[in-house]
């Protein structure tokens, strides 16, 4: 079992950056390829970014790509992701996903409850 917290989220201007972080507990969190996704209200979720178990592989949202950086500590459990020039578009609710042994689709192992983040025009 694997939980996730996710923290760091809140209200922005447009331009402004924030670190989102996503404390995962257990002792297998290098196992997991970890992940970002996002859900705007009346939206499906999306996803934004994910990192692979040893941090090798990355992949972004097109529309994040160049602003928002994901990385992992194993060493502190946590994975970041890193939004700078935020937009309103950005605007959503922020979740952290876990996927054993790959990076984090559609359908993940473990969700952690979300992180609001607002970005204001």
């Amino acid at each position: 079992q694997v939980q996730l917290l996710e923290s760091g989220g809140g209200l922005v201007q447009a331009g402004d950056s924030l670190r989102l972080s996503c404390a995962a507990s257990g002792r297998t969190f290098s196992s997991y390829g970890m992940g970002w996704f996002r859900q705007a209200p009346g939206k499906e979720r999306e996803f934004v970014a994910a990192i692979s178990t040893n941090g090798g592989y990355i992949r972004y949202k097109d529309s994040v790509k160049g602003r928002f950086t994901i990385s992992r500590d194993s060493a502190k459990n946590t994975v970041y992701l890193q939004m700078n020039s935020l937009k309103p578009e950005d605007t959503a609710v922020y979740y952290c996903a876990a996927k054993l042994f790959v990076i984090p689709t559609t359908n993940n192992d473990f969700w952690g409850q979300g992180t609001q983040v607002t970005v204001s025009s």
